[in-house]
């Protein structure tokens, strides 16, 4: 077991920051991430500036350590080499296919790693790889760029496909896109060329189109979808009554679809009749499916659907916890590089989350614990913590086999506070008074209003 004194102060003190820390020296260590790029790289090339040092800067303004590119490169000014336009430059140019195979490899990376833990969620339905996929358009950037500066509309700088597994907690794949105006569907071929037999997708009605379901299908795999209105459908049998859940009741019928060629595909559709009215004033929420009702009826199903928040949580995460929309950058290549380190540091989290769970339980540490508090002592403790314990002083994760790995994980683990990271759930929300106006004025004395109290 690795010994050194500092080091211990640390597992001791902030246990999950030197986990979080040590993952990122096992899966994505300079030498090995330099090696990567330039397998990966189709046009981009390294001179002087090589791929991890960006990815040093770009890590340390999402994970919230640098308050902005400019301020994280002079930080590490000598160590990068460069100016600040060559790495700016370097950011601009940033294929897509690098960004999203970043995702791709840390999450293979992780993968493996997980599964040994044992922390993993429980499977939504079991004998079926689910995953979720819905699409993220990054916000607005500021109006920096020579062509935005005298335009009042909001730039875009892209938007991509994100894949989740719920079973993971993370993202493990993405398919980023320039055109910030672009349509999900734009995407969908990228996507569907990596769906495989077995797979259950479960996706919102921007997805359910007959081009979209029809090539799940004839991929072997399966989807759970909410039917979108214009989705073209003949009935094929009567509705029946499926069952209750606590939002409403839950009905079936069959439907047949048909794809431009003629070819027909037989789905059932299930309507939920909610108790109350969606934000949208739905009153019923109709999803279509292929998978067999022995595998799943229509309660199934609707629960099934209601599991996709999961992957909207991911989105708010990322925001909350993470810098992952840099209004600074308006390039898009370089604002959809940063998106998807965004989503490198998210599955850095995921393994804390399966260390936690392989220790405490799943049940535990998803219903009690909060992402939030871990995610902002990672970001507070790791700056000190490399200026204590420099970069060939984690050598040692990579040098760990599998099971010293796992062993080691667990040891670090039984030392965390579980009430230091305890969330605090909200009651119920009350209506709110209507608020008072004053005429006279667009502004008031706090401190006369709280003497007025007082009295």
């Amino acid at each position: 077991m690795v010994s050194n004194p500092i080091l211990d102060r640390f597992i001791e003190n902030s246990p999950l920051s030197v986990l979080s820390r040590g993952m990122i020296e096992r899966i994505l260590p300079p030498k090995e991430l330099d090696e990567w790029f330039e397998r990966t790289v189709n046009d981009q090339y390294t001179r002087d500036l090589l791929f991890s040092s960006v990815f040093d800067i770009m890590a340390g303004v999402v994970g919230g350590m640098h308050s902005s590119v400019h301020s994280a490169y002079q930080a590490s000014k000598k160590k990068v080499g460069v100016s600040i336009t060559s790495v700016y430059n370097k950011l601009n140019g940033m294929e897509l296919s690098t960004s999203a195979e970043l995702v791709r490899y840390a999450a293979s990376s992780v993968i493996p790693i997980i599964q040994e833990l044992g922390g993993m969620s429980a499977p939504p339905l079991s004998g079926y790889h689910v995953k979720l996929i819905d699409g993220n358009c990054i916000e607005a950037s500021e109006h920096r760029i020579k062509e935005l500066r005298d335009n009042t509309a909001g730039p875009l700088p892209g938007k991509s496909l994100v894949v989740y597994d719920p079973v993971l907690r993370m993202p493990v794949d993405v398919f980023p896109c320039e055109d910030g105006h672009a349509q999900e569907r734009s995407l969908f071929d990228s996507f569907l060329k990596t769906v495989k037999a077995g797979e259950l997708w479960l996706s919102d009605r921007n997805f359910c189109t007959r081009n979209f379901i029809f090539s799940i299908d004839n991929s072997d795999a399966y989807f759970v979808i909410r039917q979108h209105g214009g989705f073209p459908f003949c009935e094929n049998g009567p509705e029946k009554l499926g069952g209750e859940v606590d939002t409403g009741a839950v009905f079936e019928h069959p439907i047949i679809t048909t794809d431009t060629s003629g070819n027909e595909l037989h789905l059932r559709r299930i309507r939920v009749h909610l108790n109350k009215k969606t934000r949208d004033g739905d009153k019923d929420i109709y999803i279509i499916t292929n998978l067999p009702e022995e595998d799943a009826d229509a309660i199934t199903i609707s629960n099934l659907y209601r599991g996709r928040w999961k992957i909207e949580t991911a989105f708010q995460e990322l925001t909350e916890y993470y810098n992952s929309e840099i209004n600074a950058l308006g390039y898009p290549r370089a604002a959809l590089f940063g998106f998807c380190i965004a989503l490198v540091s998210y599955i850095i989290l995921a393994v804390v989350k399966a260390a936690l769970a392989c220790v405490h339980g799943s049940e535990k540490i998803e219903n009690e614990v909060s992402p939030y508090y871990i995610a902002n002592e990672l970001s507070q403790t790791h700056p000190g913590m490399m200026i204590a314990l420099p970069r060939e002083e984690w050598r040692f994760f990579r040098d760990f086999t599998n099971d010293e790995l796992i062993k080691y994980i667990k040891m670090l683990i039984r030392k965390v506070d579980l009430s230091a990271y305890k969330k605090h759930k909200r009651g119920p929300k009350k209506p709110k008074d209507k608020k008072g106006h004053c005429s006279k004025s667009s502004h008031v004395s706090t401190a006369k209003l709280i003497s007025k109290r007082k009295k």
